[in-house]
């Protein structure tokens, strides 16, 4: 018997949750000459929700993460490269005699990947105009390619200018749909609807919320592998109330609940288990993660364990609570949907064993 729980890579059915709306809202875009934004924590879902929407359609795509590209020159290789993947470069060859700068193009014998790359030149904004023009060019107003960018806010940080480029050209192709994600709301806002960026109102603005509870019940109860229903729904309750909803870790405590349940004799106190086990898992992770905190940081993650805000915190300035928030945030420890809450609640469960 498989666990029927799946985290840490891109989900599909069977393990696809919920999302209907959000789903039937991207395949109608995508299926119109729009744009997307899609904004939410790390971790919610946001590429596999993309993705099946992709394969329901059956259009091509292609995938970028922008966390991979360091440089203009990277960026260009990284889409020629996904580009090959659609249109193999022997049948794409006589698009790129144009192309002013020439890649070194190589293909491996034994798996047929081509590598891409470009050396360092003054003029990376004619080799990344290049590379989106083969992008529409091996498109079609019938079969337009969708382009997704993935961590797109990461843009900010390759180049400076690098974002009004971008637009430049993005905004004269006719054939490609594109889905901007991002993980940081504050950067993504500010590229996409600051009146002064290049991106303003490029796309059209979605925000991934965590699954609504009752869908997560459902969701659970008819994967564990239990007969009696009342303990179904304590144990898929004692789940949720510990994950608070968070796509990712709902599913990782419901598997390790699956394996405590089909493989041991424990016959009690189940969720706490699993959630023990987890933090024992991780727990040398959480000692170097707290370690690399500041006291202030500290201080806040702490409160949070307790479920205090950082807003009920007098014993600091607002301006060093609002910095420390806004640096936790942007380095995924602790995110915000109604309130403020340390995104990972086995490292939630850690700070208060620590604490005694």
């Amino acid at each position: 018997m498989n666990n029927p729980f799946k985290f840490g890579s891109v989900v599909d059915e069977p393990y696809f949750t919920d999302r209907t709306n959000e789903l039937a809202y991207i395949k109608h875009s995508m299926n119109s000459t729009n744009h997307i934004v899609l904004i939410s924590p790390r971790r919610f879902g946001k590429t596999s929700l993309v993705k099946k929407a992709i394969k329901e359609i059956n259009r091509p795509s292609i995938f970028i993460n922008l966390q991979m590209a360091v440089s203009v020159e990277n960026l260009a290789s990284l889409l020629l490269k996904e580009i090959f993947k659609l249109r193999p470069f022997e049948k794409v060859k006589h698009l790129m005699t144009h192309f002013r700068i020439i890649p070194t193009i190589s293909t491996n014998p034994f798996s047929d990947a081509v590598d891409v790359s470009f050396q360092p030149s003054l003029d990376s904004t004619a080799i990344l105009e290049d590379a989106l023009a083969l992008l529409e060019k091996v498109s079609s107003p019938t079969n337009r390619i969708i382009t997704v960018f993935d961590e797109f806010q990461e843009i900010m940080g390759i180049e400076k200018g690098l974002d009004k480029r971008l637009r430049a050209i993005m905004q004269e192709q006719q054939n490609i749909n594109y889905i901007f994600l991002g993980s940081q709301e504050s950067m993504m806002t500010q590229i996409f609807e600051r009146k002064k960026s290049p991106f303003y109102h490029f796309g059209m603005l979605m925000h991934l919320d965590k699954i609504p509870y009752d869908d997560f019940m459902q969701y659970i109860t008819q994967r564990l592998p239990l007969k009696d229903d009342r303990q179904t729904n304590d144990i898929a309750k004692d789940i949720l109330d510990t994950t608070l909803c968070h796509p990712y870790f709902t599913q990782q405590l419901a598997s390790q609940v699956w394996e405590i349940l089909t493989y041991s004799d424990v016959k009690e106190n189940i969720v706490k288990e699993a959630v023990e086990q987890l933090t024992i898992i991780h727990d040398l992770d959480f000692e170097r993660l707290w370690m690399n905190f500041n006291k202030t940081d500290k201080y806040i993650m702490l409160n949070l364990a307790h479920k205090k805000q950082p807003s009920s915190t007098r014993s600091l300035p607002t301006s060093t609570i609002y910095s420390s928030v806004k640096r936790l945030m942007q380095m995924g420890y602790i995110i915000k949907i109604n309130e403020y809450e340390i995104e990972d609640p086995f490292f939630r469960n850690w700070l208060i064993k620590k604490q005694g």
